[in-house]
């Protein structure tokens, strides 16, 4: 049941057009091939989520990518920001291989889910608060479906504060937020009852490259994430 719903959820993601500026420059993208892309048929619409229907890790970033998503049709697939991320899966067991260039390409995540705070490419990356607020129910209705989620990474602090406006209004039995939600930091961890939330630097080339996020510390994220994932399914002494 739960994976039938999200691949109804996938088509209903895929066929928006909710918001104009985003349409309209995702499709652009899409006719005005990056170079190195040019012989490739861009996606050019919104991306959905995927991953593992029974997953207790959800990792919620910020949008697909002009060149990357937007072109490959999977999030954090076939750019810098996803070699990344899925090479630290990868070392963490939440992936079966450590790259991904294209959707179809062998790549499986295990007992782990990818979504996005915005499904559309944005302009600079920088969504409006408008589009934010647009995309926020296809959130919602990812968590509502994903049933076993124990832990949730949000990448960077537009995906953890999506990701904290949608935890409120999923309203999720056995969830409970703090009054506050608390300042984004990386390796932040938000006990919110029944699902724990992290805070982590996007995977980013501006953090990456820079040193600000190392392979170490999103390796820490992901080896917290299982040690919580792990006692949450152990009973009860």
């Amino acid at each position: 049941m739960p994976a039938r719903n999200l691949r109804a959820l996938t088509e209903e993601i895929v066929a928006c057009r909710a918001c104009p500026r985003l349409v309209a420059w995702r499709e652009s993208v899409a006719r005005d091939k990056r170079a190195a892309y040019r012989d490739e048929e861009y996606w050019g619409r919104p991306v959905p989520g995927f991953g593992d229907p029974q997953a207790r890790l959800l990792l919620v970033g910020l949008a697909p990518a002009a060149h990357g998503g937007n072109r490959t049709g999977r999030v954090f697939t076939g750019d810098r920001s996803g070699d990344f991320l899925f090479a630290s899966l990868h070392r963490c067991g939440f992936a079966n291989r450590a790259e991904s260039v294209r959707a179809g390409d062998g790549l499986a995540l295990a007992d782990a889910y990818v979504a996005a705070a915005v499904r559309c490419a944005p302009p600079a990356n920088k969504p409006t608060p408008e589009e934010r607020d647009a995309c926020l129910p296809y959130l919602v209705r990812e968590l509502q479906l994903l049933p076993r989620v124990r832990v949730i990474v949000g990448l960077g602090a537009f995906g953890y504060a999506a990701t904290w406006s949608a935890l409120r209004a999923a309203a999720l039995a056995g969830v409970e937020l703090p009054a506050r939600r608390p300042r984004f930091a990386h390796g932040l961890e938000v006990g919110c009852g029944a699902i724990t939330l992290f805070g982590a630097f996007h995977p980013s080339q501006q953090n990456t490259f820079t040193g600000r996020l190392t392979p170490g510390m999103l390796d820490d994220v992901f080896a917290r994430a299982r040690q919580l994932i792990r006692a949450s399914a152990s009973p009860a002494p």
